[in-house]
């Protein structure tokens, strides 16, 4: 099967973003795919703000997007756009660093005003880079996220249909990816 890197875009420590990630994670999983979750607030700040291409975790972060076959990137909406870690992750990754990759964004947020968000703000970069392919992305509320204090996470039954839909869209997708790009 696939190699998936899942990238969260959360600054935050406890951010419900990135345990959302990690309860898809078990799920690509559990049908084959090789999943590697990657923390953005991991990076040292000083590379990301600095802009210094050549830190090791600059250079790890562009090994894990080379190596990956899809990328699922999550991301906290604020102020209608998608977080600053992941703004400045992406400017430091080569150009065109999703080239035949099939990408999954998601995206998590306090009220439905910032739904649009994937479309508007994160959707034209992950394009820009050369994905080839976007799935359709999917964006939750922070209200139909709970995260108990013993790491279970619960999601709404209304979004974690949506969420398993959009999974299941995009693991298929990996599937035929290879196919794509054989026959061009």
């Amino acid at each position: 099967m696939a190699t998936v890197l899942s990238v969260s875009g959360s600054p935050s420590a406890s951010s419900r973003t990135a345990r959302l990630l990690r309860h898809l994670d078990a799920r690509l999983a559990a049908e084959g795919h090789q999943v590697i979750p990657f923390d953005i607030r991991s990076v040292p700040a000083e590379a990301l703000l600095g802009t210094d291409f050549r830190h090791p975790a600059i250079a790890r972060a562009t090994e894990l997007f080379e190596r990956s076959d899809g990328i699922v990137i999550g991301t906290p909406v604020y102020k209608a756009a998608y977080s600053g870690v992941l703004k400045a992750l992406l400017d430091l990754l080569p150009q065109y660093a999703l080239t035949g990759k099939t990408v999954l964004p998601l995206a998590t947020g306090g009220t439905t005003a910032h739904v649009l968000a994937i479309d508007y703000a994160l959707r034209p970069v992950l394009s820009s880079m050369g994905a080839a392919h976007i799935v359709q992305g999917w964006f939750t509320l922070d209200k139909d996220i709970t995260a108990g204090e013993d790491g279970t996470l619960t999601v709404a039954p209304a979004a974690a249909e949506a969420l398993t839909q959009v999974v299941d869209q995009f693991s298929d997708a990996l599937g035929r990816t290879p196919l794509l790009a054989a026959a061009s």
